[in-house]
């Protein structure tokens, strides 16, 4: 922030401050208000905190997952630039993670790094995630995800692709117990409603 010439806004450390306090939720803000740095901000600054190891160079075949940051965005075509937006903190902040895309759009390498878990964070949509959970090793890939972050709530909300979405954080919930859940929106109206879905623990 520093760097940019920028002030973090006063909705952004609060939802760090909740993150870290192991909270989860629902930000609802106008779009271009920071929406992604204050969703990502908790997991990063936990990473710090926490100490993450870098990857090592070569992974070996039996190579721990590594999948700490779950992003799940509805539109394919925000991918890409869900992925910039978070690789400019991690490498801005040091933190040692690797980012990747699982979607039909993803290349060779990220596929890869998605199937073995071996990126910190991974960017993907409810479908891709309802394949690697129908996958024998899910348990183990998916157990030390710390954050899910759902993305454009409001695309998911009441339709099929949203039932589907909570199956799969209900399933994930089970994996890792202690994963906090934030959604993003900048156009909610029943935002109780909203919460109580995405968040029904």
């Amino acid at each position: 922030f520093e760097s940019r010439g920028w002030r973090a806004a006063p909705f952004q450390r609060e939802a760090w401050r909740r993150y870290l306090a192991g909270e989860s939720g629902l930000l609802v803000t106008p779009t271009g208000s920071g929406k992604t740095l204050a969703a990502a901000g908790g997991p990063l600054l936990e990473a710090l905190r926490l100490g993450d190891a870098p990857a090592p160079r070569r992974a070996p075949a039996n190579a721990p997952p590594r999948l700490r940051l779950l992003w799940i965005t509805p539109l394919r075509a925000l991918a890409n630039d869900t992925v910039r937006a978070l690789r400019e903190p991690i490498e801005a902040l040091g933190v040692p993670w690797t980012v990747a895309m699982r979607t039909g759009d993803a290349g060779a390498r990220d596929r890869r790094l998605a199937r073995r878990g071996l990126a910190d964070a991974l960017v993907t949509t409810p479908e891709s995630l309802a394949l690697a959970l129908s996958y024998p090793d899910a348990g183990a890939i998916l157990a030390g995800v710390r954050a899910v972050v759902v993305d454009e709530w409001h695309e998911l909300l009441g339709n099929k692709r949203g039932v589907l979405l909570q199956l799969c954080l209900a399933r994930l919930r089970a994996l890792s117990p202690s994963v906090r859940t934030w959604g993003l929106s900048a156009t909610l109206g029943n935002l109780e409603e909203a919460r109580d879905v995405l968040l029904p623990h």
